[in-house]
């Protein structure tokens, strides 16, 4: 009977000892980072226009995919008047730096009204000046950004 319970004893022992599973190794902390920013960078080109906008910003992506409404919601046009005031405000917020956070708006954007971008660059264009004004709490073009 001395050996049943040490077999028994010992099978289960060895069980025991043989379910750890050693977790995969980290990243080091650069290797995230760069994830982070290839996640949270969005890029529109169209060749057939020759320009390019990308967009990097920590949490926009996973806010575009999670809060902005999707597209289709507005429609072109819509957004392409938004999208001209924005612009046209942030212009003119970028040659005020004494006045304006230079660390907010740094670049000019080149946006010109009687381009036609396609409904995919005013739809992400259209959410990052929704998304901007309400993580930095700013108003561009006196409207109040809503989701």
């Amino acid at each position: 009977m001395k050996k049943v319970i040490y077999i028994v004893f010992l099978a289960v022992f060895v069980f025991n000892c043989n379910t750890y599973k050693p977790t995969a190794p980290h990243k080091n902390e650069s290797e995230k980072a760069l994830a982070e920013v290839n996640n949270d960078t969005v890029v529109i080109a169209n060749d057939k226009l020759e320009y390019e906008i990308t967009i990097i910003e920590p949490g926009f992506n996973t806010w575009l995919v999670s809060v902005a409404k999707p597209e289709g919601f507005y429609s072109q046009q819509y957004l392409e008047s938004r999208n001209n005031i924005y612009v046209t405000e942030w212009n003119q917020r970028v040659l005020q730096p004494q006045r304006y956070n230079p660390n907010l708006y740094e670049l000019q954007i080149n946006y010109e009204p009687d381009i036609d971008y396609g409904y995919d660059v005013n739809y992400k264009l259209f959410n990052y000046f929704v998304y901007f004004q309400l993580n930095y709490n700013q108003r561009l073009g006196g409207f109040v950004p809503r989701i």
